[in-house]
């Protein structure tokens, strides 16, 4: 078979371990995961009648262009439905992206670390990658990324707030930025978590789009709206833009289910007010108890934190999956010595610290 060479050493992305899993091996009864930034209070109550109550037509493929959902959403953010690009999560919109924009003959500049399917869609494309570090105190380098851009690059990508690490750019520093970017880049702004933000400073990246033709803006109901298993993330950006980019898009990429659940979350807003409220009491436990231990715990804006365990984070993270709480390692993640850690209720954020109390002991006592 005569396979792209692109693909060589090329790795599948790794969930992690299931929690039945989990349960398994270390024959636990009960798992608490708090690693892939789910949101654990589920979803709107609304979207829960929905699913019990729906009478789908199986048969039928889904309305491809997502009417009731452009609609809704067009009405919510105040922009036009022919700005608005739907796919299977963030993730398919960063494959339509950098297969409508990336090839051998470009590159691409990013921040390190930050979400890794940048990086990987660019090598599929065969596109240069440019990397640029983060700061030491995990923000956004945007001089050196404006230092990285020249004739050739086509797509430059900006996660706020950052994934994993959980800072923001500021507005003010955003709008700067993409001044000074040339009008041939296309300045992809990430939004994953914009509904957990309260830090003022951010402002709402979306209002870039109407003066900058050549920004985009990307967000997704799989985080705060809690339908990650829904799979719908969007694109918001100038009708051309996302003229040129609808084509690479494979037709019926949403499912009907994922159309009609997204529509419902975007009118429960109050559910939305409830899960920011919980989860920035939930983040406070995370900085008291990091202030108590004097470890690192930069302020997040998303819904988890960046943990410093000041050794192996591997060895931490497998020591708090043998007591039944699964998280991810910052080894992973260009993070070394950190872990991410989703926010989870009050009482899974309790019994989570007081297993990396013991882990923390536990490293100190063995040195």
């Amino acid at each position: 078979m005569k396979w792209n060479p692109r693909l060589e050493g090329m790795r599948a992305y790794e969930p992690g371990k299931t929690i039945g899993e989990v349960k398994k091996e270390f024959g636990l009864s009960r798992i608490v995961k708090l690693a892939s930034n789910e949101n654990p209070f589920g979803c709107s109550p609304e979207v829960k009648k929905f699913i019990t109550q729906a009478g789908l037509e199986t048969a039928l493929y889904p309305d491809g262009y997502a009417t009731e959902l452009r609609e809704a959403l067009s009405d919510k953010l105040g922009v036009s439905p022919r700005q608005l690009l739907f796919g299977g999560g963030s993730d398919e919109l960063i494959v339509i992206l950098s297969r409508a924009l990336l090839s051998e003959s470009n590159n691409t500049v990013m921040p390190w670390p930050s979400f890794p399917q940048y990086r990987h869609n660019a090598r599929i494309q065969g596109a240069e990658i440019r990397e640029v570090p983060l700061r030491k105190d995990f923000s956004h380098d945007l001089d050196c990324m404006l230092k990285a851009i020249d004739e050739n690059t086509s797509l430059v990508w900006l996660c706020t707030p950052n994934n994993p690490t959980g800072g923001i750019i500021p507005h003010e520093e955003l709008e700067a930025f993409i001044r000074k970017v040339p009008e041939h880049v296309l300045v992809i702004v990430d939004n994953a978590y914009h509904e957990f933000v309260t830090d003022r400073a951010y402002g709402d990246p979306l209002n870039l789009v109407e003066e900058f033709p050549n920004v985009l803006v990307l967000r997704t109901f799989s985080k705060a709206y809690g339908l990650a298993a829904f799979r719908v993330g969007y694109a918001i950006g100038r009708e051309e833009v996302i003229t040129k980019l609808d084509p690479v898009r494979p037709p019926f990429n949403t499912n009907l289910l994922g159309q009609q659940a997204a529509a419902l979350a975007l009118a429960d807003q109050a559910f939305i007010g409830s899960t920011t409220k919980q989860n920035e009491s939930g983040k406070a436990q995370y900085a008291r108890f990091a202030e108590k231990h004097g470890l690192n715990c930069p302020r997040s804006e998303a819904n988890f934190v960046l943990m410093e365990v000041r050794g192996s984070a591997d060895a931490a993270a497998d020591e708090l999956l043998k007591r039944g709480y699964i998280v991810r390692s910052g080894d992973k993640l260009g993070t070394p010595g950190y872990l991410r850690i989703t926010v989870g209720t009050r009482e899974d954020n309790e019994g989570l610290l007081a297993a990396l109390e013991e882990v923390l002991a536990q490293k100190v006592s063995e040195a």
